[in-house]
């Protein structure tokens, strides 16, 4: 799946390259980077990833157990953009947004082969401040990057799970895009890559009422998150 969405956005974006071999043509909406403030909004999919850090825990019963992702699932993501100009190749972005999505965990009795699956749902808010380098417009098509922090917090934490996420997240983000002007709108296709800055496993277990389920817990010593976000921008 990441390779697929990585292969369609490499394509997208090289399509400015071939327009390099191709004369002036009339620009569509030749005013609208010029504003001083505007706004769109966007819809998307993401993938969530996460990173264990497994320490090798040994129960009193002889077990060790690791954790890992045990499949990738689409998530949903929306939001609004208001984008202000900086200056002809700088803006400053700012994105709320909403991601709807879930992570699939397995864990992996090293002696027995025994396995324990958890699913977690997500849905976050996020408020993202990016800024955006754009290269120089050539007939309808301007190709750029972005680069910013995403403060994230989760509605949907769930307790009496294997493992208990915290409810805040801060997110380093990287991203590419391009420019598409229409004649009557700007449509904007973008991949962005997600990393988490914090350890995100509560280890605080109070709320564990059974205590096989702790041996999880002290299996993990660190869980990073991270996500590929591609988006389609209408402003």
């Amino acid at each position: 799946m990441k390779k697929k969405l990585l292969y369609i956005f490499t394509m997208l974006l090289m399509l400015p390259l071939y327009a390099g071999a191709q004369e002036r043509k009339v620009q569509n909406k030749p005013y609208i980077d010029y504003r001083r403030l505007h706004y769109g909004f966007f819809v998307g999919m993401h993938l969530q990833d996460m990173e264990f850090t497994n320490n090798g825990f040994v129960t009193e019963n002889g077990e060790m157990w690791y954790a890992d992702v045990a499949q990738y699932n689409p998530g949903l993501s929306v939001g609004v953009l208001a984008d202000l100009r900086l200056g002809d190749h700088f803006s400053l972005r700012a994105i709320p947004t909403m991601h709807f999505g879930q992570n699939s965990i397995v864990f992996r009795e090293q002696n027995s082969g025994e396995q324990s699956r958890q699913s977690v749902k997500t849905t976050y808010i996020s408020m993202p401040f990016h800024v955006k380098f754009a290269a120089e417009r050539f007939n309808n098509y301007r190709p750029y990057f972005t680069a910013g922090v995403n403060p994230m917090l989760n509605l949907t934490v769930k307790k009496q799970k294997q493992l208990l996420l915290k409810k805040f997240d801060f997110m380093l983000e990287f991203g590419m895009g391009c420019d598409f002007y229409l004649p009557f709108f700007k449509l904007i296709p973008e991949v962005k890559f997600a990393f988490s800055l914090l350890d995100v496993l509560d280890k605080d277990r109070k709320d564990l009422l059974d205590a096989n389920l702790m041996k999880f817990t002290q299996s993990v010593d660190k869980v990073v998150s991270k996500m590929i976000i591609v988006s389609f921008y209408f402003e």
